[in-house]
């Protein structure tokens, strides 16, 4: 059987979607195979829709303050069903326009679930389709973009239910508002979905097992983001193992022990937000031999894995698990399958957690950097002493930057404040055209904004702090 195609992608979202694209504006006859919804996990329950609901609590809880600029309005209320309806309304749009995106491409799109077997050029793919039967599909290169799942711990009873036990989709589409929250985990999906909960009035509990918030974020922005979650009524048990979740008539009760001492904590539901696991179970893997680590596919500078014509990219293939760290794996891939002398896949990738306040990070924490016994100059600006923060009524947070200091070259970026998610690309670039102290010192900033403070920051680590 001659190949149909010149490339199949597995998997339809924000890495797989946009490898195919690529990959056909490159002339490469491409198909998509997606055993749910175009867009995958990100669009339809993920990165999209919880920006959603985020947008919803903010705008709700900006409401209590505003008499901070003048104004004054009584009697605001939400619907939370309103809320949760709009979140799956902007999910829809997200996937039509996927959906066009594919037509418009020329890129075929199979519904249904594959699994690989042994091909020549590359593994074939058999698809279960959704509308009954099977096709079996061979093509000169694969790609597998299928994604992750939320992680279980049946061992301690910590395995969603949809009820009183909940993962990310749980959360995202409740049939109602409950009144108190345990959030097992602090990282971004955890702290996502405390902010937004507490906007909306619930009491919210995050236990963390390591003894700081946040942990992948430099030291200082944690703790300056656990201090303002906690402003908002956010309560946290850092350095809290949890060894027991269990379900009551009232909702769970979740046990910890912190410091060698024991503790329960109850409330009419657990979010669980303790990480990841790659769907690279049923997909025939191991009778292809690919090789995994930890259940993730490993693969080289290009996205090859081990077998000739598999590629793969995004959550399935290891950390960061980020939308547009699998959308640029998806790019160089195909690229590289096309035949095209791409750039080293490896590049500098933000993290960004979209609560209130948001935080970004790019680059090395400080800590990293010592634990390298790096010699760094560090340089500090607060949003407080910034015109455009203060007069938004956003003086919270602060903008950290990290330098080596043998060659002046930008190594890391954190911040902490409104909207901060919206300017750590400014570092991105920066320390992707290896940008030095002097280039970064040279830029015009524009005033008033908020960006202004990454320039005194980098300004401060040399000593030329100008409004401090």
């Amino acid at each position: 059987m001659a190949a149909e195609f010149d490339l199949v992608v597995i998997g339809s979202g924000p890495g797989g979607y946009v490898a195919a694209i690529r990959a056909s504006q490159l002339g490469l006859k491409v198909a998509i195979v997606e055993r749910e919804n175009l867009g995958g996990i990100c669009l339809n329950w993920g990165c999209i829709p919880t920006k959603a609901l985020l947008k919803s609590g903010e705008k709700f809880e900006s409401l209590s303050h505003l008499k901070d600029y003048g104004l004054s309005a009584s009697g605001a209320t939400f619907d939370f069903d309103a809320i949760i309806q709009r979140s799956r309304g902007v999910a829809a749009t997200m996937n039509k326009g996927v959906a066009f995106l594919m037509k418009k491409n020329k890129i075929e799109v199979i519904e249904g679930s594959a699994k690989l077997e042994k091909g020549a050029a590359a593994p074939k793919v058999v698809i279960a389709l959704k509308a009954g039967g099977s096709r079996t599909v061979e093509a000169k290169s694969v790609m597998l973009a299928v994604g992750a799942r939320a992680r279980a711990l049946p061992q301690i009873g910590l395995e969603a239910d949809g009820d009183k036990i909940w993962a990310y989709r749980d959360a995202l589409a409740p049939k109602t508002l409950p009144k108190s929250f345990v959030v097992i985990g602090s990282g971004a999906i955890g702290i996502e979905f405390a902010s937004f909960y507490r906007a909306l009035g619930a009491e919210v509990t995050v236990v963390e097992a390591v003894e700081r918030i946040m942990p992948v974020e430099d030291e200082e922005v944690s703790k300056a983001a656990q201090k303002s979650f906690e402003k908002r009524g956010i309560k946290f048990k850092v350095g809290a193992k949890v060894t027991k979740v269990s379900k009551t008539g009232a909702g769970v009760k979740v046990d910890i022990e912190v410091g060698g001492k024991a503790e329960a904590l109850e409330a009419e539901v657990c979010i669980s937000a303790v990480g990841i696991t790659a769907n690279t179970d049923g997909i025939g893997l191991e009778a292809l031999g690919v090789e995994l680590d930890r259940g993730h596919i490993k693969t080289d500078s290009h996205c090859q894995t081990n077998v000739k014509g598999l590629f793969a990219i995004g959550d399935c293939a290891g950390a960061p698990w980020l939308a547009h760290k699998a959308s640029h794996e998806g790019i160089h891939a195909a690229e590289y399958i096309a035949g095209y002398k791409t750039p080293n896949v490896v590049s500098p990738i933000a993290g960004c957690t979209y609560a209130q306040p948001q935080v970004a990070s790019v680059g090395v924490t400080e800590q990293a950097a010592r634990a390298e016994k790096r010699e760094v100059k560090i340089g500090r600006f607060p949003f407080r002493v910034n015109g455009k923060a203060v007069a938004s009524g956003e003086p919270d947070g602060f903008v950290k930057v990290i330098f080596d200091a043998a060659t002046g070259a930008l190594i890391g970026a954190h911040m902490i404040g409104h909207e901060v998610t919206e300017m750590i690309q400014g570092y991105v670039t920066a320390i992707t055209m290896e940008a030095t102290e002097e280039d970064i010192h040279g830029i015009v900033y524009p005033h008033p904004t908020m960006s202004e403070a990454m320039h005194e920051a980098a300004l401060d680590a040399y000593g030329r702090v100008l409004h401090i």
